[in-house]
């Protein structure tokens, strides 16, 4: 009962630490806004009386520009870092995510073709590029297991990588072709491939959260399943698990879920590589625990690396893809050691 006690304690830490990281990422930026204010503005749109004069400046850059970015990327760490945390899962391997099996690059490759063809559905604006990153992420992933699987039928980490980066490179030379062919739309395709959540708006948020609820919702209720696969298949199919269907779904629900992250924010790699492993040493080896925590910490580091990406080198402003493959590749590589070196020894 007292270890229970002490699992809702560190949850509600979690939320806290979550909702302050919001309220900072919300009042700092090219204009600074005070907390209090900050802290005002959100409790009058919510409806509430919030006493105190408030400036319609800041009201204007809080509640136009920064909160529905800052949702999005709260939004988009979070289903970026869930998705990785069960794609490593289901492969039994931490360098498993959506930017190193090459997910993220086909589904910027269907964003791409969607901005470049001009493909939208009627009604909805941004459609069309939700829909191409998504089919593109799940075909991306299709693709990359079923190559992987022709040259190494137990899915072994190194060829699954490998054939990750060999995909990621051959798509990056059909975004060249495509921008060459399109050369008015080099500039948003440059947007796509960099990743930046700086034109964010409420319908993106909206479709973020949507996406995040029904696909992550499929992934948190699987985590007895994931912790079966953790350890073998055939342990997961002695234990009743409906194999092939489980993987299939999971896999699905991941890149599909990548896929909806792209459209909105383009290509941002590494969240999902790198704050799953942090959970895992923080929580435990447990889905049940670590799908959660990697959704809150998920949200924190995104939210933390736009926080840098806008202000660093302000009045500039840095792709957020750039900065988390900054700290991605660093984790990654010190990774990839501590496994080879386990594995050796």
């Amino acid at each position: 009962m007292h270890h229970e006690g002490l699992g809702a304690v560190r949850w509600l830490l979690l939320f806290f630490v979550t909702v302050a990281v919001m309220l900072i990422c919300l009042a700092l930026g090219s204009v600074s806004i005070p907390l209090a204010d900050t802290v005002r503005i959100l409790l009058k749109a919510l409806g509430f009386r919030a006493g105190g004069e408030i400036s319609s400046s800041y009201e204007t850059i809080l509640l136009t520009v920064r909160l529905p970015r800052v949702l999005c990327c709260a939004l988009s760490g979070a289903s970026l870092s869930i998705s990785g945390c069960t794609m490593q899962g289901l492969l039994r391997n931490q360098l498993a995510d959506g930017s190193t099996l090459g997910v993220s690059s086909g589904a910027a490759l269907g964003a791409v073709l969607a901005i470049a063809l001009g493909f939208t559905l009627p009604g909805f604006p941004f459609a069309g590029t939700l829909v191409a990153a998504m089919l593109f992420s799940v075909l991306s992933l299709v693709l990359i297991l079923t190559l992987t699987w022709r040259l190494d039928r137990s899915l072994s980490t190194d060829t699954l990588i490998l054939m990750g980066i060999v995909f990621s490179m051959f798509v990056s030379a059909l975004l060249s072709l495509v921008i060459t062919l399109f050369p008015k739309k080099l500039t948003s395709i440059t947007f796509w491939t960099m990743g930046s959540l700086a034109g964010s708006n409420y319908q993106n948020a909206l479709v973020l959260a949507v996406m995040l609820a029904v696909l992550g919702g499929i992934m948190l209720t699987h985590a007895r399943e994931l912790n079966a696969f953790a350890i073998s298949e055939e342990n997961a199919g002695h234990i009743g698990v409906n194999v092939r269907r489980s993987r299939v779904l999971l896999m699905a629900a991941a890149s599909l879920l990548v896929g909806a992250c792209v459209s909105v924010g383009g290509s941002i790699g590494f969240v999902g590589l790198v704050t799953p492993h942090i959970m895992r040493l923080i929580v435990g080896p447990d889905h049940k625990k670590l799908l959660p925590a990697s959704l809150f910490a998920g949200a924190i580091f995104l939210m933390l690396t736009d926080l840098i990406s806008r202000t660093i080198a302000s009045p500039r402003e840095l792709p957020i893809g750039v900065v988390t493959s900054l700290i991605g590749a660093v984790v990654f590589v010190m990774t990839f050691y501590k496994t080879r070196n386990r594995r050796g020894a």
